[in-house]
């Protein structure tokens, strides 16, 4: 039986959000972060972006020294050969690529202003994905932009094309969120049966059907022989109306009416983690978690109706699909009411030895002290706020990473 594997994609496609960013530490929280609930893979940046490339370095150090282990780190460029040509030049240690091109019509006609066909598009995708390969890339996948307006007959020769040279994935992108569960599924069973490759489920949420196309896609998938790959951002931060939730998406998968019986997870997801990279990335983001938000909102375990009420008390399974404390929940929050010392960009040697005394978090001598107060002053330049615990304590254990993380050089 194949199975679902989920690849998130907030550090990259979540991080497009019009006027939204994160910094590249909080990036690297992001994967960590996502490495402990048991994602197969993070779309970690843009490796033929220069200013990703430190962070991307950084990372692939992380993943060498076994702090981003065994989550693979993937980056998305566009299906041109002069993109895979930069990528390895700017992040050379670079092993798993997503390579991206628009395949529907509408797309070719006006973004490409009628200057390519759908030949062109197949030879510019072959050409790249035998560039990737001839670099050394260890696993491509190849994304049909907007697939769910492209015609069926040309994906499926554009997925064979994307096999013959090297693809071990084809992405279907609901770029617009056109697609509904029922033709999500028939495309992609489709695909499946035809091409014989796993396909990818990329849903965006502008008709609000992310997650439900995501597990209809899988499915469609599975049945056509296939391994389904689901993509998803963390809080569904996205372009426009977002992508596919993780949480939600997970949650779905694994406690939806007989899904889980058939359509199951190569590995298990840590939900109790979810919590956890929920309100980081809310945070991080400084977008409030919708209070309806499944799993992580402020009212997913809250009942005021008296029968509701009533029932919970009576047994918990009567109103909640799943306990709090599978999410990660249930701790109680403190929050300081006195004096308060906060670690910021004008911060002193004395308040962030207590702060880091708060967190059991000693220094050798004065020297390192002073050397990774300078690290924290620039990781709040760069993300403008406050760090969190463990963004402080991520600087104190790898502060060669942190400065590399930190540091930027324009051309």
């Amino acid at each position: 039986m194949s199975r679902i594997y989920f690849i998130d994609v907030t550090n990259r496609d979540g991080v497009q959000t019009a006027n939204l960013g994160l910094s590249k530490l909080e990036k690297t929280m992001i994967n960590m972060y996502l490495n402990e609930m048991g994602v197969f893979q993070s779309e970690f940046g843009f490796p033929a972006t220069r200013h990703e490339s430190f962070y991307l370095q950084a990372n692939l150090e992380l993943a060498d020294m076994g702090a981003l282990q065994p989550m693979r780190l993937e980056g998305w460029i566009r299906a041109i050969v002069d993109d895979v040509e930069k990528a390895f030049k700017l992040v050379p240690n670079i092993k798993h690529l997503n390579l991206s091109i628009s395949t529907s019509d509408q797309m070719i006609q006006g973004k490409f202003l009628g200057k390519k066909s759908q030949e062109d598009i197949v030879s510019m995708m072959a050409d790249a994905a035998e560039a990737a390969r001839a670099h050394g890339a260890e696993s491509i996948g190849v994304n049909a932009e907007d697939a769910s307006r492209t015609e069926i007959d040309f994906l499926i020769r554009f997925g064979l094309a994307a096999k013959e040279h090297g693809a071990q994935r084809l992405r279907y992108c609901d770029t617009l969120g056109y697609d509904n569960p029922f033709t999500i599924y028939e495309s992609v069973k489709a695909l499946a049966e035809n091409i014989g490759i796993p396909i990818e489920l990329h849903c965006h949420g502008d008709l609000g059907l992310a997650v439900a196309n995501s597990l209809a896609g899988a499915k469609g998938a599975i049945d056509g022989g296939q391994d389904a790959y689901i993509n998803t951002t963390v809080n569904g931060i996205g372009e426009r109306a977002g992508n596919a939730d993780l949480v939600a998406t997970v949650l779905a998968v694994t406690k939806s009416k007989g899904f889980a019986e058939k359509y199951r997870l190569k590995k298990p997801i840590d939900l109790t983690k979810a919590w956890k990279v929920s309100r980081f990335a809310s945070y991080a983001f400084g977008v409030p978690i919708p209070m309806n938000q499944p799993g992580v909102g402020a009212n997913a375990f809250a009942h005021s109706s008296g029968i509701h009420a009533d029932g919970v008390l009576k047994d918990p399974e009567n109103y909640e699909l799943y306990s709090f404390d599978e999410i990660g929940r249930g701790e109680p929050e403190f929050v300081e009411t006195g004096s308060e010392i906060c670690s910021g960009e004008y911060s002193g040697i004395s308040g962030f030895r207590h702060i880091m005394g708060q967190m059991e978090v000693s220094f050798d001598n004065a020297t390192q002290a002073e050397e990774i107060l300078e690290l924290a002053r620039y990781a709040n330049v760069a993300s403008q706020r406050p760090l969190v615990e463990d963004e402080l304590l991520f600087i104190a254990k790898y502060p060669k990473i942190a400065k590399k993380l930190l540091t930027l050089i324009p051309e």
